[in-house]
């Protein structure tokens, strides 16, 4: 059975372009009858919020979306919240320092800070780490460790990384595309990277489908995967939602939030009609509710361009 997810973070309010990805995650499963699961990604605790995890599983109830496993109705692999599931991630982190996989990096804020304006390219994560930590000998890490709690790093293998997108096609990423990247802070948060590879396998995810803003996160997912003998799922990466200013929707307008339309009295029909036309699954946005379009979803049909949300569409939404 396939099995796929939807698994926001709760340090914001969902918009509409986090229900177009969640609407698209929960279609292409429910058509293929398989299970859908709900997972609170909220291991930056600093930056989560319980609160906001409750309205997120209550604005996607309001939408039409359901699930057949997740925080508030449990399921086999639960706990479905990442903040109660570091044992896992810490048993990940041993098991790739034995392997040889990961090294300390002792790079301070503004050696970074100096990285970041290098030439070394950029990924979701911001720029790439050009190995600074990686060969370092281990005289000099007992020097760094005696004064600095290191962090962490996966090094990338020496390779290119392919997958096919069920959406975009086949994907091609250089060797060590991104970097090396941190899997555990000092601090001792663990990394998105880890934390989401570890759940989608002991959750047996068969299908991520997830924006393309998080692409350039596949490669080192899928480095993981083989590093940890980890199955990996077949990826979907849908565009962004554009606002009128053209740019990426994002938590600072409070105008595009389910909770903000539930407030208002926007009907959830007249959401869904906007987020399948937006998304190329109709020709008009019409009101619907989600499971009217189970029978008819083809992910093929799926637009591959970014679209740009109108002013009138908002001022529809705002009715």
């Amino acid at each position: 059975m396939r099995r796929g997810r939807f698994a926001p973070t709760p340090s914001g309010k969902l918009h509409i372009g986090n229900a177009r990805t969640a609407l698209l995650a929960w279609l292409q499963i429910r058509s293929a009858g398989g299970a859908f699961i709900l997972r609170m990604e909220d291991i930056d605790k600093p930056r989560s919020r319980p609160e906001l995890a409750v309205q997120m599983i209550d604005d996607l109830r309001w939408l039409g979306l359901n699930w057949d496993e997740g925080p508030d109705v449990g399921g086999p692999y639960g706990p479905y919240v990442q903040s109660m599931r570091e044992h896992l991630y810490d048993e990940a982190v041993q098991r790739l320092i034995r392997n040889g996989w990961l090294y300390p990096c002792y790079c301070s804020r503004a050696e970074l800070s100096a990285i970041a304006s290098a030439p070394h390219g950029l990924s979701s994560e911001g720029p790439a780490y050009p190995g600074t930590c990686r060969h370092r000998t281990p005289e000099e890490q007992a020097v760094k460790a005696a004064v600095k709690t290191p962090s962490m790093r996966f090094a990338m293998p020496d390779r290119p990384v392919r997958f096919v997108d069920a959406l975009l096609g086949e994907q091609l990423f250089d060797a060590g595309a991104g970097g090396d990247f941190v899997v555990k802070r000092a601090d001792g948060i663990f990394g998105y990277q880890l934390a989401v590879v570890i759940d989608d396998a002991a959750m047996g995810i068969t299908d991520v489908l997830r924006g393309s803003d998080l692409m350039d996160s596949t490669p080192r997912q899928i480095s993981l995967y083989e590093a940890l003998g980890l199955p990996s799922p077949h990826f979907a990466h849908v565009p962004l939602l554009f606002g009128p200013d053209g740019r990426r929707l994002a938590k600072r307008d409070d105008g595009i939030m389910l909770a903000t339309m539930r407030t208002s009295g926007t009907n959830p029909e007249t959401v869904v009609g906007w987020l399948a036309y937006w998304s190329g699954l109709t020709d008009r946005p019409e009101p619907m509710k989600a499971s009217e379009l189970i029978p008819v979803f083809d992910l093929s049909n799926v637009s591959k361009q970014t679209v740009t949300v109108t002013e009138e569409a908002l001022r529809e939404l705002d009715r």
